[in-house]
């Protein structure tokens, strides 16, 4: 294990200097927490009465403070297949809680929306707000005081990093997420991504292409590209809330059910009252945040995170910028390449080493933080070990000395890219990431004359009229969290790509966002400040015309127009739609913060 390297130190100590005030209120206020309820003894007889009386076997224990009480957050539902298996776990786990001495109890259920599901369709727009939702949904469950600590069940997109934030204002309680675990692979992801394209040019019919999608998409797990869901398993881990490579074991096998044992007994363990006493609140600090931001740059993870690690950081005191990104990235290799940005899944990864050969390959660089408290006994190095079964006994054993698979894991010593592949775009039209790893080194550099669209739709009709078919910045404005939502365009994707294919530069430019699963074209995206006036003042997209010329550059982090805007009046701003719900949002949108601020209006309003 090395010394940590200068450029994380340096970020940690400028985020750590940045965030001492807000990360001082907020560890004041857990320890006030912890003192106004060290337990649901201080509930009245009436109030402990209602929290327990439907609690069968385990109400004499629950009644007489005999062992912790585990709260179960669930964002179970059937139709999602990521969070499809999470049916059982509750009963599972409340007979696990008994055998260490302990109760359980599901404390509440959170939304889980598939962006899959939505994606390029309106309730898109519901997409990025349902994580302040599922975060108030996590506070409403805990609000109760009933529990001495809790069991998170949750994978997907808005989902897990929703649960972090609203679990944080908990943080004097100990939390384990619970996966469970990637759907088997399908078929070969450039199959798909060929009837994808082939579609796009009308030379697949819709028959085939839900054939191919369903051959893709087809049982209960997570989708196995590695988009936002399976980045957040990897965060949980680099963060130290899984229990150590839980990340990507597949779903209803016997290592992913005594993992899931595990985190039950180990939840019974670090409690308050226990001897192993670890508060969420100081296994999430600063230097947890920066582990997560160099495993998703290490291993190309989802752009959606430039968003969801600022938020996820604010909800525990701590201020993350996307400088902070980009100093990281520029330090960080990329050592991994898993579908979009390489040929094979996460089974494929996990296969190859996985999570444990990452954290043990970035340890030993000194690349991510060792002296950090996790859920887990010995620290981060217990994540650089791969569970097994031994006679049916969970275990662990070292990573594997080389990487199983060199398409997929390189070591960091020579690495895929020398750079994490995340960076800061900025200029006279804002600040914007640019995700590199996915994208030929060829295209860093686009400069072109805009085509400015307010919708994806009109982009896809210009597509298909043959307007698109030369060299352009595809600009689509009007997208960010107080225009309609911040809705991911993943659904252009495969225009995009036919144009760059028939050997046109193109690039993309938006205040929206993209899917974890994007690729080849150069975007950037999440521009702040957003097109929709804020205070008065709109965004530069909104001064763009067709025909200005754009430069996109993530050689030299240029994100600019040679158009004077300043004589220009901005775009008028096209109505918020209603219908499927987004009408019930209007307060989210209305008090949005920027991207770079994580897009949420509930931590704006709470002032954190």
């Amino acid at each position: 294990m090395s010394q940590t390297a200068p450029a994380v130190l340096r970020v940690t100590e400028r985020i750590e200097a940045r965030s001492k005030d807000s990360r001082a209120r907020y560890l004041g206020m857990i320890a006030r927490e912890a003192d106004r309820h060290a337990d649901r003894g201080f509930l009245s007889c009436s109030n402990l009465a209602h929290g327990f009386a439907a609690a069968g076997p385990d109400k004499a224990a629950i009644a007489g403070m005999r062992g912790p009480n585990i709260a179960i957050v669930t964002a179970y539902n059937d139709m999602l297949s990521a969070h499809q298996p999470y049916g059982r776990y509750p009963e599972r786990m409340k007979l696990w809680a008994r055998e260490v001495g302990a109760t359980a109890q599901v404390a509440g259920g959170v939304p889980a929306m598939c962006d899959g599901v939505t994606q390029g369709f309106a309730g898109m727009e519901l997409s990025l707000f349902s994580r302040d939702a599922i975060a108030m949904g996590t506070a409403i469950a805990m609000s109760h005081a009933m529990f001495d600590g809790m069991a998170l069940l949750g994978i997907c997109d808005k989902i897990v990093p929703g649960l972090v934030i609203g679990a944080l204002r908990f943080g004097h309680l100990p939390a384990i997420f619970v996966p469970s675990g990637p759907m088997p692979s399908g078929i070969s992801n450039k199959e798909k991504q060929q009837v994808r394209q082939l579609y796009a040019e009308g030379k697949a019919s819709r028959e085939e292409l839900l054939a191919s999608e369903s051959a893709s998409y087809h049982s209960a797990g997570t989708c196995t590209f590695y988009g936002t869901a399976n980045s957040n398993q990897m965060m949980m881990e680099l963060m130290g809330l899984h229990i150590p490579g839980a990340a990507f074991v597949a779903p209803d096998t016997p290592l992913r059910n005594e993992m899931t044992r595990a985190a039950v007994h180990r939840l019974a363990q670090i409690g308050r009252k226990g001897h192993d006493y670890r508060p969420m609140a100081q296994v999430v600090d600063a230097k947890a945040i920066v582990n997560a931001c160099v495993g998703l740059l290490a291993t190309g993870g989802s752009t959606n995170h430039a968003i969801h690690l600022p938020a996820m950081a604010r909800a525990a005191g701590i201020i993350l910028d996307w400088e902070d990104l980009d100093e990281l990235s520029a330090a960080v290799p990329l050592i991994a390449r898993v579908y979009p940005n390489g040929s094979g899944d996460v089974n494929h990864f996990h296969a190859a080493g996985g999570m444990a050969w990452v954290v043990h390959e970035l340890l030993g660089a000194g690349l991510i933080h060792a002296d950090v408290l996790t859920i887990a006994e010995h620290g981060m190095a217990a994540y650089a070990q791969e569970p097994f079964l031994e006679d049916a006994t969970l275990a662990w054993r070292p990573a594997p000395k080389a990487s199983g698979d060199e398409t997929m894991l390189r070591t960091v010593a020579e690495p895929f890219l020398p750079d994490g592949g995340m960076r800061l775009v900025q200029g006279n039209l804002g600040r914007a990431t640019f995700k590199t790893s996915a994208v030929d080194p060829a295209r860093w550099t686009i400069e072109a004359p805009a085509r400015v669209f307010d919708d994806q739709e009109s982009v896809t009709a210009a597509f298909k009229a043959g307007e698109l078919d030369r060299d352009v910045v595809v600009v689509v404005r009007f997208q960010g969290p107080r225009a309609n939502g911040m809705p991911e365009l993943h659904k252009l994707t495969p225009p995009l790509g036919v144009l760059q294919d028939r050997g046109f530069r193109v690039a993309l430019v938006t205040d929206g966002r993209m899917s974890g699963a994007s690729g080849k074209v150069p975007a950037a995206i999440h521009v702040t400040p957003e097109a929709l006036a804020k205070d008065g003042k709109p965004g530069p997209l909104a001064y763009l015309r067709d025909g200005d010329i754009v430069r996109l550059s993530a050689e030299d982090g240029t994100l600019s127009t040679t158009a004077d805007l300043s004589a220009r009046e901005p775009a008028p701003a096209p109505a918020a739609d209603i219908g499927m719900g987004r009408e019930l949002f209007a307060m989210f949108r209305l008090g949005a913060g920027g991207a770079e601020q994580g897009g949420s209006a509930m931590l704006e309003a709470a002032g954190l």
